[in-house]
């Protein structure tokens, strides 16, 4: 079997019959891709101790992801569904190796021109064991309730702000240009406004 005489949806659906064959080629077939956006996220892994192979392998892991899942999609090509698994969980493994996790969210974003609400929000000035575990219950619990407004776009720029990643950073892991970051980050503090109105 090569994979130059097989569609994607031909060898998915040979996949899906168990074929060992089919599984191996879609992997052939995309490995360009999965170390194409490794390459482009390795520069960001410099502190981290992340290498190319790691990123490569999160990129497998979302690529059998697409696979397993494509069938739930509607009016999208495999293609771009795959892209979108494999950058993700490359993207997500960066965050999570550059996160500091004493400091869950950054201080470089700001949510009011006056104070980082955000933060003034969930975090006290000289917290006691008991509101240090408060705290860290309600920025769990914030932060579940901002992804839970946010799209796919907005999403995936929170967790690159509140991971450190500069505004130009975040617009070249993406693939966009600064004014549709910009426009994000917009529609974020709005989100964000909103929800702690409500709280």
């Amino acid at each position: 079997m090569e994979y130059k005489d097989f569609n994607d949806y031909e060898l998915l659906d040979y996949i899906a019959e168990g074929n060992e064959d089919a599984n191996n080629i879609i992997i052939k077939k995309y490995e360009p891709l999965i170390n194409k956006i490794a390459i482009k996220m390795l520069p960001y892994c410099k502190n981290n101790g992340l290498e190319k192979s790691d990123l490569v392998q999160e990129g497998m892991i979302g690529l059998n992801h697409a696979i397993e899942r494509y069938h739930e999609q509607k009016d999208v090509l495999f293609y771009t569904y795959a892209k979108k698994c494999i950058e993700r969980k490359i993207i997500s493994v960066v965050i999570s190796s550059n996160r500091n996790k004493n400091k869950i969210l950054n201080e470089s974003i700001s949510y009011d021109d006056d104070e980082n609400l955000l933060l003034r929000f969930i975090k006290s000035e000289t917290p006691s064991p008991e509101e240090e575990i408060l705290n860290i219950e309600l920025e769990e619990d914030l932060l579940q309730k901002i992804r839970e407004v946010l799209t796919d776009l907005e999403e995936q720029v929170f967790s690159l702000l509140i991971s450190g990643f500069k505004y130009k950073e975040i617009a070249e892991i993406l693939d966009k240009d600064g004014k549709s970051i910009d426009n994000a980050i917009q529609r974020i503090k709005i989100k964000i406004k909103n929800i702690l109105k409500e709280d």
